[in-house]
């Protein structure tokens, strides 16, 4: 059985393993007003989600434009009672292109503000258990942002903070100013992008410059409990039986690898490609994001066998391409 131990669960003794995005929710990336049907299918996947142990859900302002809050706020107005039984995470910062203006980034106070007012409303909620930043803001101003930060705190808007697709840098230059502790990094890690691990792996080869991902992140998170959760974590299906199908040579090998790995542990692919992230060390929270019910239900699976040494590196190296070096 996979440890049910990690470091959300210093705040929240009760947190799921894995998460639920909320992406999927609400329609449409369109200004068409929600359905019935939406409500209908928001309901059903909570209440799926729910029934399989997960209680934490994961949204952002921009899902669906707004649209993934507001269907996952009417559940919790027809069933209020719901709400003391879930986390609630949801990000803000990132502003689509608009006018004249292009997409971008904004930390100002007047705009976190604004997204935490705009996601409570949606989410027909009084406060968030995390808000987290969802893409750094090269105008970050530090002193601002930390005050806007425990205002709304202070304020019991929002219980506590964390970041998403930071670097250990960035991420320590931000908890210097702030006086609570940022709790959670969210960063794309999935058996289908592996560069989380290739930098710690590639040390002194040829090839490490090619590396996209920070060395020492996952080090910094784990010595400072700072939860690590995966983004993508299912690699978009890559590796289910629509990989054996791949003109990809290492992804057919790899899909098949898994499929063989989840018919020896009585799991489904998705349950594999979970497995490997919560393998290593650091407890990866997964955070899963598909409306297909029995997927999700599969997904699952992953809390009830874990991966050997041998299996974990199999796949490692498969997804891969090549050799270790």
């Amino acid at each position: 059985m996979v440890s049910q131990v990690f470091p959300l669960s210093t705040y929240f003794p009760t947190v799921s393993r894995i998460a639920y995005g909320c992406m999927g929710l609400g329609g449409g990336w369109d200004k068409d007003p929600i359905t019935t049907k939406d409500i209908s299918h928001a309901h059903s996947v909570i209440d799926a989600a729910m029934s399989y142990g997960i209680n934490f859900f994961d949204h952002a302002d921009i899902y669906r434009l707004g649209k993934a809050e507001q269907v996952f706020g009417e559940v919790l107005k027809q069933k209020p009672e719901l709400r003391d039984s879930m986390i609630i995470q949801s990000k803000c910062g990132i502003r689509f292109k608009e006018a004249n203006l292009p997409g971008r980034y904004d930390f100002s106070e007047k705009w976190i503000k604004h997204s935490v007012e705009g996601s409570l409303r949606r989410l027909n909620t009084e406060y968030l258990d995390i808000l987290m930043l969802h893409r750094p803001d090269p105008l970050m101003q530090i002193h601002e942002l930390a005050e806007t930060l425990m205002t709304l705190q202070a304020d019991g808007k929002v219980k506590h903070f964390a970041v998403s697709n930071m670097n250990q840098f960035q991420v320590e230059f931000l908890q210097k100013n702030l006086d609570t502790p940022i709790i959670a990094n969210q960063i794309e890690m999935s058996l289908g992008k592996l560069d989380w691990l290739n930098d710690g792996v590639l040390v002194g080869s040829d090839g490490n410059n090619s590396v996209d991902f920070v060395s020492g992140t996952l080090e910094y998170c784990q010595t400072k409990h700072i939860q690590l959760q995966a983004w993508g974590c299912l690699a978009q299906g890559k590796y289910s039986e629509q990989g054996l199908n791949s003109e990809c040579e290492h992804i057919r090998r790899t899909s098949k690898l898994v499929l063989k790995l989840a018919q020896k542990h009585h799991a489904t692919a998705e349950a594999v490609v979970i497995a490997f992230l919560m393998k290593h060390p650091s407890n990866i929270q997964p955070i899963i994001g598909t409306t297909n019910l029995e997927r999700i239900k599969g997904a699952t699976m992953a809390l009830d066998f874990e991966l050997t040494r041998d299996e974990w590196y199999s796949l490692f190296v498969s997804a891969r391409g090549e050799a270790l070096p």
